[in-house]
């Protein structure tokens, strides 16, 4: 499967509504300490605009809200594998990314057949505490010569200036959060990431 190499990640129906316009053709919705109504809004609103954009909407976590608003896509973390109903995710027709950080969750999670796998974190990141060290783009390389023809998305501390090496090292799809959200003009990063990302 090939996927966009360009792969935003936000955290409202808000930065969706304003950077995927310029496009975005793969972005991912995570949603965070929302009531579910609050979330289910958010979902609906990112899907409508997606829609309209001809980008794929993905949803962080919310798998059951995900099959009641009829989305294409989810994603999981490891934690999320213990809970979530994978056999209604499959008969719903999601199609399915994971988190992995290590040698044992990558195993764990191309068991699960996914979509595409991510690995995390590339470098350092300020988004969330990390319990696992930076991967650095060698691990990319190693592990995307392991995982035969399932995509392989690097996230964690990266940049337009770093894509370049992610790419390199193998990565299919670079992820960013902060490097779009935090800089103080995002629209000209966006069109910056969509360069490189070519």
């Amino acid at each position: 499967m090939s996927l966009p190499r360009f792969y935003p990640i936000f955290d409202s129906a808000d930065w969706i509504e304003r950077l995927v316009p310029l496009g975005i053709k793969l972005v991912q919705l995570r949603v965070k300490d929302r009531t579910l109504d609050e979330v289910r809004t958010e979902i609906r609103r990112a899907k409508t605009i997606c829609a309209a954009h001809d980008c794929q909407l993905v949803v962080n976590d919310y798998w059951q809200l995900a099959i009641e608003e009829g989305c294409a896509w989810l994603h999981l973390g490891q934690e999320d594998l213990d809970t979530a109903d994978l056999d209604a995710i499959r008969a719903a027709g999601l199609r399915l990314g994971l988190s992995t950080h290590d040698g044992p969750e990558r195993r764990r999670a191309l068991d699960h057949k996914p979509d595409y796998l991510a690995l995390g974190p590339v470098y350092p990141t300020i988004l969330k505490q990390m319990k696992w060290d930076p991967q650095g783009t060698e691990r990319l390389t190693r592990w995307k010569s392991e995982m035969g023809d399932v995509p392989l998305v690097a996230i964690g501390g990266m940049s337009v200036e770093r894509a370049p090496g992610a790419f390199a090292a193998g990565a299919d799809v670079v992820s960013a959060v902060t490097d779009i959200t935090l800089n103080p003009d995002p629209e000209a990063r966006v069109r910056a990431w969509l360069e490189v990302a070519k």
